[in-house]
């Protein structure tokens, strides 16, 4: 077997199962939030003041800027973020996470970090360390870096 179909075996590997572990994830996601609202909300939650532009956040998100833009439009609706102008740049614009987004952000969150540990119990603590490893060293990150 070569280098290059090692890779595309491992490469399809790695993929298979997170789209099995998602799928799994988004069968028991409650059903107040949409798995894109809630990265949202999560993305917020990690900014110290839980707020970013739009073109900040849209970096975290698998999302395109339009389809970030129409499903801030839908949270924003339901009172989870407030939309504002960036004090440093009139022309962009600031999303914060309202206290109802970080109600409903904490609650669905601990829901879903059980069941994403459930999901990750099968590993050992020594193979949770090497995924986030190897997962890191694939993002190109540094490889002893905490995960946020």
């Amino acid at each position: 077997m070569t280098d290059r179909t090692r890779a595309v075996d491992a490469w399809e590997s790695l993929y298979r199962a997170q789209v099995s572990i998602l799928r799994r994830l988004l069968s028991v996601f409650p059903d107040d939030l949409s798995f894109n609202e809630y990265d949202v909300l999560f993305n917020l939650y990690r900014q110290s003041d839980h707020a970013a532009r739009i073109r900040d956040l849209t970096k975290h998100l698998l999302l395109t800027q339009p389809s970030v833009s129409r499903l801030i439009d839908r949270i924003e609706a339901r009172g989870l973020v407030t939309r504002s102008r960036d004090p440093h740049d009139a022309r962009g614009t600031v999303i914060t996470l309202s206290e109802h987004g970080l109600e409903l952000f904490r609650r669905v969150g601990a829901l879903h970090s059980t069941a994403i540990a459930r999901e990750m119990s099968v590993l050992t603590a020594a193979e949770v360390e090497e995924l986030l490893r190897l997962t890191r060293k694939l993002r190109g990150a540094d490889p002893t870096a905490r995960v946020e």
